[in-house]
């Protein structure tokens, strides 16, 4: 059977074919895109024309590769941004990114209507500046609540993709679980955040779960891209609950989805919702029915493709390959960062931001590139192991193995570090686990695999694994305790 996987990021947006025949599995990328946030007038902003478009153009090329063969389709990206639509699905608005300032300006009322504690309480999330709630609750603040009132509903980024092929509204679960609106142990929307907050209950269509199929693209579609149509099925539609799922492994253990963020997180039978898991900021995430997500945002690649970008832009050639082997010649050791400092959430300077911390916090600053690249990657590699640290405190489970998936996977210098300074052992793949993960409830739903252990397995045995052990070659665990000290005094 052939699956499609649209899976979009904050960097690039990729069209999957994976294609399933009794045990073996092949995965391709077909067509693949740039994608950032547009600033305009102060605000940041996805350009979703771009992003329909280039889904049509990538699909119009699966049709002619399949031989318009296509079995299903299913949506991913990143959580929490929304757009509004009328009764006839018009869109009312421009979907804005989740680094738009407005949260920031706004949050201090946000948060004085329902405290951070509150709010955990109602839902499990984390509290962080990009969630639905702060977007909307700052909507009101500044005067565009009537867009909330006026529109028919708020769709999530992948529901509306959904909405444009099938006329189905519907909002996919582990996108709501996300989004500091829903009531996980209730298993719907928040009343009391809807009623504290003053938003319409029918903002967002119904919840269904991922796994089901809503139908045939429209006629109407399938004119557009020449098909003779094929199947949309809801799958984990928020891309780290997608990745997670690709995960290799079936025993309890660490699980970092390494792209723009970095998802340090493990798998759980039920959420945890208590006063050490808050105090941690552990996020709990709704994923495919019994691998429910416990896991801590770390500000993840985004640091390194900031600089890239810059670094283009102003007319160098540099690739990622050419950073890792850059940072891998490197050993300073002398200063490091708060990679989830606020000031490093904003695009743009982050060189100069990265050497304004560290003289900051040191008095002295990296002295070239590659001093720089290997500081913030030693930065991220301190942050997972709190951050699994933090899980193990939470859960009373030691995470021995560390899986790193998706485009991080495929840094050595990245998962090598992890090993030595996390202590364990790294299995580093798959690197299209969020594709993989996407495809796999997609299999789900049509019979080809009936568990997610069956679907795990067969990812190992057709997608290639690296390994990496601990190498005891520099005292980590003294500069790990070090940056604790300095960042972390209070634990």
């Amino acid at each position: 059977m052939n699956f499609l996987a649209f899976d979009l990021g904050g960097s690039s947006g990729k069209l999957f074919l994976i294609t399933a025949n009794q045990h073996k599995l092949k995965i391709s990328c077909i067509h693949q895109f740039k994608n950032a946030p547009v600033s305009i007038n102060g605000g940041l902003y996805w350009d979703f024309i771009h992003i329909y478009d280039e889904l049509c153009t990538g699909l119009r090329k699966a049709v002619l590769q399949t031989r318009d063969n296509i079995d299903s389709i299913g949506f991913d990206s990143f959580c929490n941004d929304f757009a509004l639509i009328d009764r006839k699905g018009n869109l009312l608005t421009p979907i804005r990114c989740y680094r738009d300032e407005r949260t920031a300006r706004c949050q201090e009322h946000t948060y004085s209507v329902m405290s951070k504690g509150e709010l955990y309480t109602a839902t499990g999330n984390q509290n962080a500046l990009f969630n639905t709630l702060l977007q909307l609750d700052a909507m009101n603040c500044e005067e565009q609540g009537w867009l909330l009132d006026q529109c028919y509903h708020a769709l999530f980024l992948s529901d509306l993709l959904i909405y444009l092929l099938t006329d189905r509204l519907v909002t996919e679960y582990t996108t709501a679980s996300v989004s500091q609106l829903y009531d996980m142990i209730k298993g719907d929307w928040s009343d009391i955040i809807y009623k504290k907050y003053g938003l319409r209950r029918s903002l967002f269509p119904p919840v269904v779960m991922p796994g089901i199929n809503l139908g045939d693209t429209t006629e109407k579609f399938d004119r557009q891209i020449g098909s003779h149509g094929f199947s949309v099925t809801t799958v984990c539609q928020h891309d780290t609950a997608s990745a997670f799922l690709a995960s290799v492994c079936t025993e309890p253990a660490a699980i970092i989805s390494c792209g723009t963020w970095c998802l340090v997180g493990t798998e759980h039978s039920a959420p945890i919702i208590s006063d050490i898991a808050f105090s941690g900021n552990i996020a709990n995430e709704g994923g495919y029915p019994g691998h429910h997500r416990l896991l801590r945002n770390v500000m993840g690649t985004w640091i390194i493709q900031e600089i890239l970008r810059e670094r283009i832009a102003a007319g160098e050639s540099i690739t990622y390959a050419e950073l890792d082997e850059m940072a891998a010649a490197h050993t300073c050791t002398e200063y490091f960062i708060d990679a989830d400092n606020d000031m490093f959430y904003q695009p743009g300077h982050m060189e100069e931001k990265i050497k304004s911390f560290c003289r900051k916090s040191y008095g002295k600053e990296p002295s070239d590139l590659s001093e720089t690249i290997f500081c913030v990657y030693t930065s991220l590699v301190f942050k997972y192991r709190y951050s699994i640290e933090k899980l193990e405190e939470l859960t009373g489970h030691r995470l021995p193995v560390i899986n790193v998936v998706g485009g991080g996977s495929k840094s050595r210098l990245m998962c090598q570090l992890t090993a030595d300074i996390c202590g364990r052992q790294v299995l580093a793949g798959p690197d299209d686990a969020t594709a993989l993960g996407n495809a796999m409830v997609q299999m789900l739903a049509h019979g080809c695999i009936s568990t997610v252990n069956e679907g795990r397995k067969l990812i190992q045995e057709n997608v290639s694994i690296q390994t990496y052990e601990p190498m005891p070659d520099r005292n980590w665990d003294v500069l790990y305790q070090q940056y604790i000290e300095k960042f972390y005094p209070k634990g």
